[in-house]
C-alpha cells in the first residue's frame, strides 16, 4: 500500500531525508518514529504529495507519486487518502463542524452523508460542544481533534498522521487508538509518527526508526527484542543524564 525506494530529500547541502527504502503492507499500523529533526514530518510531506524529493520513488495506493512514471492524474492520490498535517490545516475563521462540511464537499462526499458523519465524528471525538466554535479560539487539543476528523470524513484507503496524540487527553486518546484499530481491521493502512512510545507499542503493528534521515530499524512490532522504549534509546536517541546540583531544598 505504501513503497519507498531510494527516497531522499536535500535542503542545500544539508540531507534531511537519505535514501529510504520501505514497504508498509496493506491494514498496517505503521509507526515512524524519530527524534526532533530527524526527517519524519519531511518524509510524510513526500509520501502525501506535499513535497518533491530530491530523488527516489514512492507509491501509494498503487499511484505513482513520483519517480520514473508519469503521474497522470495528481488528484487522484488525494482522494485516496487522509492527512493529519503538522500544521493541522485549519482556517481561523471556520467553525470545528464547517471544516468537517468542507472536507466532505471537497472529497465528493454528498451533502446528506457528510452530515451524518460529521456528526457521528463531532460525537465520537466529544467536539459536540465545540461545533459552533472558530478554530481561532479552540484549544490546541480541539484544533488537533479537528484535523483528525478531516482525514477520517473521506473515509480514505491511506491515513497519514502526523504526531495525533499530542496534546490530546487520555480519554480523546483512548478513543482516536480505538478508531485506528477500527479502520485498520477492514483494511486501511495508517502511518503516523509519534513520540509517545506507550501509545505506540500498543498501537502498531510495524515499526520503523530513524535517525538522521536514515533507517536504523524496521519490522513487525513483534520482532523487537525489547520493550519498545529501550530499543528506542538504544538505536535513535539516549537520554542524556545530569545532576543539577542546585536543584534542591530552598535555603532558608
Amino acid at each position: 500500500m505504501i513503497s519507498c525506494r531510494n527516497l531522499t530529500r536535500r535542503f542545500g547541502e544539508f540531507t534531511a531525508v537519505d535514501g529510504l527504502t520501505f514497504e508498509v503492507a496493506v491494514g498496517a499500523i505503521c509507526a515512524f518514529l524519530g527524534p526532533n529533526g530527524a526527517g519524519k514530518s519531511t518524509t510524510v510531506k513526500m509520501l502525501t504529495g506535499l513535497l518533491p524529493p530530491s530523488s527516489g520513488e514512492v507509491e501509494v495506493c498503487g499511484i505513482e507519486v513520483c519517480g520514473m512514471k508519469v503521474q497522470s492524474d495528481p488528484l487522484e492520490l488525494k482522494r485516496r487518502i487522509g492527512v493529519l498535517p503538522e500544521d493541522l490545516g485549519l482556517f481561523d475563521d471556520l467553525t470545528v463542524e464547517e471544516h468537517l462540511l468542507l472536507t466532505g464537499s471537497v472529497y465528493g462526499v454528498e451533502r446528506h452523508e457528510a452530515r451524518s458523519r460529521t456528526n457521528q465524528l463531532l460525537h465520537a471525538l466529544s467536539l459536540e460542544h465545540g461545533r459552533h466554535t472558530f478554530a481561532a479560539s479552540c484549544s490546541h487539543g480541539m484544533r488537533k481533534k479537528t484535523s483528525f476528523a478531516m482525514a477520517l470524513l473521506p473515509n480514505p484507503r491511506v491515513l497519514f498522521l502526523d504526531e495525533p496524540f499530542e496534546a490530546i487527553d487520555p480519554v480523546t486518546s483512548r478513543i482516536m487508538r480505538g478508531l485506528l484499530e477500527s479502520v485498520s481491521r477492514r483494511g486501511v493502512t495508517v502511518f503516523l509518527t509519534s513520540h509517545i512510545l506507550s501509545v505506540v507499542e500498543q498501537i502498531a503493528t510495524q515499526l520503523i526508526m530513524i535517525r538522521k534521515g536514515k533507517i536504523v530499524w524496521d519490522s513487525p512490532i513483534a520482532d523487537l527484542p525489547q520493550a519498545l522504549e529501550q530499543h528506542y534509546f538504544d538505536l535513535v536517541e539516549a537520554p542524556v543524564v545530569e545532576e543539577l546540583e542546585w536543584l534542591g531544598p530552598a535555603r532558608s
